[in-house]
Order: structure tokens, then C-alpha cells, then sequence
């Protein structure tokens, strides 16, 4: 049904504007009534729960940052059958994001490119939101995820970023720095071990008891992957996630002229799905098997999640793929793991 509708009219709406009308939806099921039903039928049957972080997961699979970024569908989203919501980019600074259209379907990849912007309503606008979502019984786990404010310098992220923590460590299951969105300039650069070292060394102080985690890049180099391992395990954080979305646009099947026109921004969907899966694997390889690794990107079947699990990650993120299987995404995720369980 859902296929059908996406070809037929979902496809037809600009990205952006297709986004929000399903985002409202989401944002009303637990006010709409039938949330907590909602959940019985999209909840896994069996145990696949997760003890990491000092936390508790339903389920390995949850939302990768992007799709809610101001927390104001989290328990809706825990509703439709995910086990943590990781909410953000939040900023510092309140900011519109870059100009529209930012947000591009390539529907023959099965992919988007977005250059977003990091358009979020600031630290501080988010606070009661995840303050009230905290209070929720029965609510997924909540992760933060915090990036750089475009008006801020990159010589001064530091404090950028220590105002975002200061401001929502409390108030998060567990804290991301990222430093790998490809729309705010200047950002990559921040994983340079040289400026990444004293950042990330300042946020995990700020943060206190919550788990810090840091989200890089696919189009790392494989030994620059090891380095950043090495260097969170130096620094006592608690986990990586791998990968954000990438600069690259090898290999698709889109037509190039459409690829063009969608110009400048992060790609993400199916096409990463090689380069994600390889990036976890190496990160696993260079560290400890009690860090929290949390795989993401190109991630759309149960199987793709078993895969990832198999691999190391402790836990699995999904987002384009909302896009393509609709609302039911994450039950058929949770009752495909449910299968592929019973056979092992």
C-alpha cells in the first residue's frame, strides 16, 4: 500500500514539504490517542533488547539524527516501533538552515541528497520538549545530537559546542558531537585529530555522567577511521557512530543530469551502504568490544540490520529508508529481526 502511495503521490510533493506532512502525523499519534496501540503493533514479539550505555534498548534499531530535529516527535516515533530517537542537530544558536529546495530525492538509489544546514530552533528551544519527553513512561531512549552553529567561527566550535552540551547533556540518554555534516563549513575539518583531541576532551567534561559519543564521516580515509578510534578510546568517550552521509556520488544509478541539479550536499540512503558497513567493521577491528559502536547509513531491511549487528555494531540507525517503506519501517524491521533470530 505504502509503495503505492509514495509513487503515486508522495513523489510528486517536494521532499521538504512530503517530510513535514508525515513528520505532523507522527508528532500526533500519542495526542491523537491511539499511540500506545500503535506501539503493541509495531514493538518486537521476542526479546531483541540492548544493554549499552548504561541504558536499555527495545530494539537495536532507532532513528538517525535528521529526522526530528527539535525532539518534538519522540514519542511518536518510539510508537511506530524504534528503540532510541537520537533528536538534532541542535545548535547553539537558533538558525533557519541553507535556502530551499535543500532536500532531493533520487528515487532510481533509492537515495537523498540534503544540504539541510543544520535548521534547528537552538539548545535552549529544546530543552522543555526533551525535558517532557524524559517524563514520558514507556518513551524510547533519547540521544542528542549536537553540531556547530553556522555564525560561529571554526577557530571558536569549542565554546559553540560547550553551550550545547552544558545545555542538553542533562537532560539526554547520550550526547554526539557531530563534526561530519558536509553543510556547514568547516565542520569536516574538525576531525582532525589536532582540533578534534581538545573538543571532544571539553564536551566529554562539560557532559558529566551521560554517554558521549562522536558521528564521523564515510569519506574518511581508512587509516584517518583508526586514528579517530584510537582517539576516543584515549579519551574515555563512550562510543562512535559510523557513518554520516557522503560527498561522493560514485556509482548511481539516478541519471547524472539529475544528480547535478540536485547539486552541493550529503548523500545518503542505499549507495552508502558498502562504505558504512566497511567503515564499521574497522572501527570494530581498532577497539574495544565494550565501546558503543552505532552503525548507520544505507540501512533498509531486517537482513541490512543483522548485517550491521554481525559486524560489531552494538546498535543500528536508519532515515532515508523512512522515506521509501513509509510509517511501518520500523515494525517490519523489528518483526524481519524476529525472524532471523528464531532460525539462529
Amino acid at each position: 500500500m505504502y509503495p503505492l502511495l509514495f509513487s503515486l503521490v508522495l513523489s510528486k510533493l517536494d521532499p521538504e514539504r512530503a517530510h513535514h506532512l508525515a513528520f505532523g502525523v507522527i508528532k500526533a499519534l500519542p495526542t491523537a490517542g491511539f499511540g500506545r496501540l500503535v506501539h503493541r503493533f509495531t514493538h518486537p514479539r521476542t526479546d531483541l533488547s540492548v544493554q549499552a550505555l548504561g541504558l536499555h534498548f527495545d530494539t537495536p534499531f532507532g532513528v538517525a539524527a535528521g529526522f526530528d530535529k527539535d525532539a518534538q516527535a519522540v514519542i511518536g516515533l518510539g510508537q511506530l516501533g524504534f528503540g532510541h530517537i537520537e533528536v538534532g542537530t541542535l545548535t547553539a544558536h537558533a538558525q533557519p538552515g541553507n535556502e530551499q529546495p535543500r532536500l532531493f530525492r533520487l528515487v532510481p538509489d533509492r537515495a537523498v541528497i540534503n544540504r539541510m544546514g543544520f535548521n534547528n530552533g537552538g539548545a535552549d528551544g529544546a530543552r522543555e520538549r526533551l525535558r517532557k519527553a524524559r517524563a514520558t513512561a514507556g518513551r524510547p531512549v533519547i540521544g542528542v545530537n549536537i553540531g556547530k552553529s553556522r555564525v560561529t567561527a571554526v577557530e571558536d566550535a569549542t565554546a559553540d559546542y560547550l553551550i550545547s552540551a552544558r545545555a542538553l547533556a542533562p537532560l539526554a540518554d547520550y550526547l554526539v558531537v557531530n563534526v561530519s555534516s558536509p553543510n556547514t563549513p568547516g565542520l569536516r575539518g574538525l576531525q582532525e585529530l589536532e582540533l578534534l583531541r581538545p573538543l571532544l576532551s571539553a564536551v566529554k567534561e562539560a557532559c558529566g555522567p551521560t554517554p558521549l559519543l562522536v558521528k564521523i564521516a564515510p569519506d574518511l580515509l581508512d587509516e584517518e577511521v583508526v586514528k579517530i578510534a584510537g582517539l576516543v578510546v584515549e579519551l574515555g568517550l563512550d562510543g562512535i557512530i559510523a557513518t554520516n552521509t557522503t560527498i561522493s556520488r560514485e556509482g548511481l544509478a539516478t541519471p547524472a543530469s539529475v544528480v547535478e541539479a540536485a547539486g552541493a550536499g550529503g548523500l545518503s540512503g542505499a549507495p552508502l551502504a558498502a562504505r558504512s558497513l566497511a567503515v564499521l567493521r574497522l572501527i570494530r577491528q581498532n577497539v574495544p568490544a565494550a565501546l558503543c559502536v552505532i552503525s548507520a547509513g544505507g540501512v533498509e531491511t531486517a537482513a541490512d540490520v543483522a548485517e550491521r549487528l554481525d559486524a560489531g555494531a552494538t546498535l543500528v540507525q536508519g532515515y532515508t529508508a523512512f522515506l521509501y517503506r513509509g510509517p511501518l519501517w520500523a515494525r517490519q524491521i523489528n518483526r524481519g529481526l524476529d525472524r532471523i533470530r528464531a532460525t539462529r
